[in-house]
């Protein structure tokens, strides 16, 4: 028998020597990467994460390091690496789904917003009960509408004073709003170690000054005590710039503590020594501070107990019997989530500003308002694009009650990881123009007033060039009344609005004048077979002549009604006086002066086409379109140096009554207000009965063609 043991037996000691130490390694390395995890270092974590993973055989282990590599690379804020890695970790098959959250939350940063709707859809239908799912989606549709409509703000990179590594909270330190204080991990800060939070230098204190030219100086590095060999950013001043407050990390036991507000003042061209403000426990994370105009209250952000997520905004009020900050109160739900809320700036019109991660934005943190009335904060509005972007956007200030200032941004297209930009609304510019052209001819009109009366009492005057055109200014938040006018033309009036308008807009107006030079039809004026009352879509068309004479309150006019030949001469006459009175009496009802008002009837007088040349059409259809033609209600300007009475303007303006003397003057020129109706005119104040009418009817049918036998009753 042939003995296999002690082979055996040596086989499996080498494979435990061998397999010893690979375990040991894989174990440690594991554990390192937990306990930097644990303690925020996620840099260095991330180190060990992959040494871990490259000896790991299980698979459930491989897919939980996977995991918690991309857990590192969204809390250091790199998206892109991220989606790497959750992408990863789901097609390992990490069993928990929030890896299709998370992926679909990076996928949302990087700008990849119908990936990410995807996503977070997948994760609503494994998790139906945790709401981020639905507000996830519907902040990519709004992030692609807020793209399509952008607010009228502009944001500009910083060039000059960002680096390649992180730039981020500026904060005015003079009065002049010509001198800034942020903070940076570049080169040339104090100490010289690696956060193994960041992976970058421990950030400190810089400070920049704009010349006169506009240009930025060299950022130098804020001098000790203020900066130290420890993280320091985020800072605020009180409104006189005599107190300055900023947060520090210090290092307990060779690992980050809690960060802290402190508080300096000045000393000299220097800084007194920082001192702590008690807040809060030092275990916990305090910092972001921001001072309200009257320095009574600072806003912070923190992770104390008692908060509603990760990190909220709260607010502690100066004690001015014990001179000191007193307890630090929540700002509540309106503000806070259960993500966090960072960067609070509270603006001198009193808005609070501050960042979010939860509430629904367009990736990463965006940068939200809400204004407080009584004790109670408005719903929160998002900044929208270009303010926010598919990155971080946080740490707002505003230039004192202008509307510009600075906010910090790992958007695309930066010098660095964050990068400080310049943000503005610029001057909303408005302008008008048009041309002014004859209605009839299509011939521009040369040397035509164009009068504008704006809703802020300004009123200015200016005559078409040489091509017939016009152009103004205009103001915002702004109603103009305009008016064209020239000579032999009856004026027009229109109106335009700049109320509401957030974007510069270049408006047109054009105007159409009718010439007095001769009668002017009017159309659609149709009356029912026989009849002078006006039908329905006769006073319609008559609005339009209502708002002519309105807009011209001196002219007096004669309507002219005007029959075809198709019934005898007398009959004619008196059904088109009739018509012609049947005008006049509907613009009176309507608000017009009779005594700018005539009424004439001609009958069959005045053809447009003669019947010898509606004879010679060949088919009753165009014969029946010419006497169409001869069936015509116009109007005639007698003359415009009527005085009106007392009236109100669309503006609100009034026209005032007119004076004796005026009166007096008209009557001495024997200008009668009334023009004189012609001899033909009969006596049309009483519509005659049917039966009289159907009289003169039978009396008058030359071979049935007169035009009470026309049986279409819109022809007549």
């Amino acid at each position: 028998m042939k003995k296999i043991f002690p082979s055996f037996f040596c086989f499996n000691l080498v494979l435990l020597v061998l397999f010893t130490p690979l375990v040991y390694a894989q174990k440690k390395f594991s554990s390192d990467a937990d306990k930097s995890f644990k303690s925020g270092e996620y840099y260095t974590a991330i180190m060990h994460y992959k040494k871990a993973y490259a000896k790991e055989r299980s698979n459930a282990e491989k897919a939980r390091i996977i995991f918690q590599i991309a857990e590192c690379y969204r809390l250091v804020n790199d998206p892109k690496s991220s989606e790497v890695w959750y992408t990863k970790a789901i097609q390992i098959k990490y069993h928990d789904p929030v890896a299709w959250f998370y992926l679909a939350d990076a996928k949302k940063a990087n700008g990849k917003y119908d990936e990410a709707l995807a996503d977070f859809n997948k994760y609503k239908e494994l998790k139906p009960d945790d709401p981020r799912g639905s507000d996830g989606a519907k902040s990519c549709e709004l992030a692609q509408n807020w793209i399509d409509n952008p607010s009228r703000y502009q944001v500009e990179n910083v060039v000059l004073i960002n680096s390649p590594q992180s730039d981020f909270a500026p904060a005015y330190s003079k009065k002049d709003y010509k001198t800034i204080i942020f903070t940076s991990a570049r080169e040339g800060t104090l100490g010289d170690a690696t956060d193994g939070t960041t992976g970058q230098r421990f950030t400190d204190l810089f400070e920049v000054k704009l010349d006169r030219k506009g240009k930025w100086s060299t950022p130098t590095l804020v001098p000790e005590p203020l900066n130290s060999e420890v993280n320091e950013g985020a800072v605020t001043f009180d409104s006189k710039f005599k107190a300055i407050y900023f947060t520090r990390c210090p290092i307990e036991g060779g690992k980050i503590g809690g960060c802290q507000i402190y508080t300096a003042a000045p000393k000299g061209n220097d800084w007194a020594s920082p001192e702590k403000i008690s807040l809060g426990p030092d275990s916990n994370t305090i910092g972001h501070p921001s001072l309200s105009a009257d320095a009574t209250e600072l806003y912070f952000a923190s992770d104390m107990a008692g908060g509603l997520g990760g990190r909220d905004i709260w607010v502690s009020k100066w004690d001015k019997k014990e001179k000191k900050w007193g307890d630090a109160q929540n700002l509540g739900t309106v503000i806070n989530t259960p993500g966090d809320e960072v960067y609070p700036f509270m603006h001198e019109n009193g808005t609070l500003y501050f960042s979010s991660n939860y509430h629904i934005g367009m990736g990463g943190t965006d940068i939200f308002k809400s204004k407080r009335k009584s004790d109670k904060w408005d719903p929160v509005e998002n900044l929208g694009y270009p303010m926010n972007s598919e990155g971080d956007d946080f740490s707002i200030i505003f230039e004192g009650l202008a509307d510009r200032g600075y906010l910090t941004s790992n958007r695309k297209g930066g010098k660095g990881n964050d990068d400080i930009y310049f943000f503005f609304s610029p001057e909303l510019v408005f302008t008008l123009q048009g041309v002014v052209i004859d209605a009839e001819t299509r011939a521009l009109i040369t040397g035509a007033t164009v009068t504008l009366i704006g809703s802020d009492g300004t009123s200015k005057e200016t005559q078409t060039d040489e091509v017939g055109s016009y152009y103004y200014q205009l103001s915002a938040n702004t109603s103009y009344e305009i008016t064209a006018s020239k000579p032999k033309y009856l004026s027009d009036k229109g109106t335009e609005s700049t109320i509401g308008l957030t974007v510069s807009k270049d408006l047109v107006h054009d105007f159409e004048l009718k010439s007095i030079r001769k009668p002017i039809e009017l159309p659609n004026i149709y009356y029912d077979l026989d009849k002078w009352t006006l039908r329905p879509e006769s006073k319609e068309a008559l609005d339009g002549l209502i708002k002519t004479l309105t807009d011209n309150p001196t002219t007096v006019i004669k309507i002219n009604s005007h029959t075809d030949s198709r019934a005898d001469d007398k009959y004619n006459i008196e059904l088109s006086q009739k018509r012609a009175q049947s005008v006049v009496d509907y613009l009176i009802e309507n608000g017009i002066d009779a005594e700018r008002l005539t009424a004439q009837g001609y009958g069959e007088s005045k053809p447009q086409i003669p019947d010898r040349d509606i004879n010679k059409l060949k088919t009753e259809e165009e014969r029946e379109a010419a006497h169409q033609k001869n069936r015509r209600t116009e109007f005639e300007v007698l003359r415009t140096d009527y005085v009106p009475k007392t009236k109100t303007s669309p503006m609100g303006n009034k026209i005032t009554e007119p004076k004796p003397d005026a009166m007096k003057d008209s009557v001495q020129n024997k200008q009668p207000l009334i023009s004189p109706p012609d001899k033909t005119e009969n006596n049309n104040k009483k519509e005659p009965d049917n039966k009289s009418e159907n009289k003169e009817e039978k009396k008058s049918k030359p071979d049935g063609k007169e035009e009470g036998n026309i049986k279409a009753p819109d022809k007549k």
